[in-house]
């Protein structure tokens, strides 16, 4: 590894940490003591990603300092600009305790500063080409589209005694998904066809895609929710792909009724892994986004997770996520430069 720039955390101050350290160069620590503090294996390095707002220079030695406090040695850091509408985001690389991953301390410890903070597992390159499979309800849009239809049709508090009964564990998500859709039967397509052109984008899903387009990546929905409105955003968002589920029509009414295969988590997984071996994404480029447990088993099948304004399970179990803000901060996970 080629020498790196010397820094001495006492010489960061209140000014923004891009105006003090050169972009997307390395520095190493000149603590010698606390950066390799009881000489940790170098097996036992992974990189955080510090995000979210305007970083000082006092705003990440608190970071790091609040890292020590969890026995994580920060070795080098980086500033880099993932995106000119976002702020520049921070690299560490640093060594950790034995054992499993503290990425909800690095979370908290991120969080309590106003920021976001991740521990990635790998380096997916923007400019590698990669593929992206997405949920599409409160991930690549703002709504729950079975629930939209639900209140349009005065059937909400039925359909919604149905999704808690799946959220505690009651329900298999094929079974919750066929007692739903049937509260829906005979609500006459009329009545939802405003919904479906004029869906709520999450912010910085459409700049996400315009990047990750232009870097040849493939990109992909897997939904549990509906075609109908899968369909729709194909074109919005210049989509690969889409798999969703298929409602069941009979004279512009809805059946109630759910037609051919369910995407299920399973099925989720199958379309990522399919869609890898299709494209012979390389090694390393596959990311998976989604805010619920249905989502968990493709997350787990990509080489990056994301939890995207997840539920508090599925930010636990993922690999990083994104808890607040655009989804166009996927890119500071894509854009770390390589020590």
């Amino acid at each position: 590894m080629p020498m790196q720039n010397m820094l001495d955390l006492d010489q960061l101050d209140v000014r923004p940490v891009e105006n003090q350290l050169t972009l997307s160069k390395w520095y190493e620590f000149e603590n010698a003591q606390f950066v390799k503090e009881g000489g940790l294996a170098e097996e036992s390095a992974h990189c955080i990603s510090l995000f979210g707002k305007a970083i000082t220079g006092t705003l990440l030695s608190e970071f790091l300092n609040a890292l020590a406090l969890i026995n994580i040695v920060p070795m080098q850091v980086c500033v880099y600009q993932a995106h000119a509408d976002l702020s520049a985001g921070v690299a560490i690389m640093a060594c950790f305790p034995p054992g499993e991953l503290p990425k909800s301390d690095v979370r908290q410890a991120a969080g309590r500063l106003g920021c976001q903070g991740a521990v990635l597992p790998c380096f997916p390159k923007l400019d590698v080409p990669g593929l992206l499979v997405m949920d599409m309800d409160s991930t690549a849009i703002e709504i729950e589209c079975i629930d939209e239809i639900a209140r349009l049709a005065d059937v909400y508090d039925e359909v919604a005694s149905v999704t808690a009964e799946a959220m505690a564990g009651k329900l298999a998500f094929s079974e919750s998904l066929h007692k739903r859709v049937a509260k829906l039967q005979g609500i006459e397509l009329s009545l939802i066809s405003p919904l479906k052109d004029d869906l709520p984008l999450m912010s910085g899903i459409k700049p996400l895609c315009e990047v990750l387009k232009a870097h040849q990546w493939r990109l992909a929905i897997a939904s549990g929710g509906f075609t109908w409105f899968a369909e729709a955003l194909q074109s919005r968002l210049d989509l690969d792909h889409v798999y969703a589920n298929t409602l069941e029509i009979d004279g512009q009414r809805l059946t109630g009724r759910v037609v051919g295969d369910i995407v299920d988590a399973e099925r989720k997984a199958e379309v990522l892994n399919a869609l890898r071996e299709r494209y012979e994404v390389s090694a390393g480029q596959t990311l998976a986004i989604g805010d619920g447990a249905n989502d968990l088993v493709m997350m787990a099948a990509a080489d990056l997770g994301v939890a995207i304004h997840g539920k508090p399970k599925v930010v636990e179990q993922a690999d990083a996520a994104i808890c607040e803000g655009s989804l166009l901060q996927l890119l500071y996970f894509l854009t770390v430069p390589l020590p």
